[in-house]
């Protein structure tokens, strides 16, 4: 497994110290990062890339919101070959007629995408899979309706959240999987009480074991009531020293 790191994890000391929050972040041991909001400052995040043998493999971007020609040119610059919405709303996954436009949309994007050689995926929150309809997560109807070009980020933890098993999920959702989110805390939809990778509820190695077509399992912590850098170096760590170690 290749482990990557969104870098919305360490928001704050980004915009404090781009070049040095990557730089702390290669020395811990990454070799990939996942950037968020990349297109206005993807020259600076290029050269810290650069400088530190990083790549960027996978990124986020509102590409149902914002100019999505920004967006894929900036991708190209950083060498991002997937870029992945992180965000449509929880009231747009109440109905099947609503969750097939949000794919149309992401169709659309992929067809824009591919005029980049850039690849479209989508993320998950919780009420993507705690909204069910006819039996089947919102999520999965979403998977039915997409291009087959468009692949799928699984946070695995707000999978939980939403009461799914994100193992059993995983194995129904495929090969449409590329990317996870991995994090950790009480399964609560409090982000401020996600702790370290290994440190929380999640039956880390089941989800690990479930994921079998990843091209990067991507740490994440969306809050955390500690030292950020101490809970990223723990949930590396952890997570590098394998299974058995565990």
């Amino acid at each position: 497994m290749s482990y990557s790191i969104q870098l919305y994890t360490v928001r704050k000391a980004l915009e404090e110290d781009l070049p040095g929050t990557i730089q702390r972040l290669a020395e811990i041991g990454f070799t990939m990062v996942e950037p968020y909001r990349f297109v206005a400052k993807a020259a600076e995040l290029k050269q810290a890339l650069a400088d530190n043998n990083l790549t960027a493999p996978s990124g986020h971007a509102p590409l149902l919101q914002e100019n999505q020609d920004d967006i894929f040119a900036a991708a190209q610059q950083l060498g991002i070959g997937t870029v992945i919405d992180p965000h449509v709303p929880i009231e747009r996954w109440s109905s099947l007629s609503d969750i097939k436009k949000t794919a149309e949309q992401l169709n659309a994007a992929a067809a824009k995408g591919a005029q980049y050689g850039v690849r479209v995926g989508y993320h998950n929150h919780w009420w993507e899979v705690e909204s069910v309809i006819d039996g089947r997560t919102a999520l999965e109807h979403l998977a039915d309706n997409l291009d087959p070009a468009v692949v799928l980020e699984l946070d695995t933890y707000w999978a939980a959240v939403g009461g799914q098993d994100p193992s059993e999920l995983l194995a129904r959702l495929g090969d449409r999987v590329k990317f996870i989110h991995i994090k950790d805390g009480p399964l609560s939809p409090d982000p401020s009480r996600q702790t370290a990778v290994g440190d929380g509820k999640m039956a880390i190695w089941d989800v690990l074991d479930a994921a079998g077509s990843l091209e990067a399992g991507v740490i994440e912590l969306d809050d955390f009531q500690g030292d950020m850098f101490e809970a990223v170096r723990d949930s590396y760590n952890y997570l590098s020293a394998g299974k058995v170690s565990a």
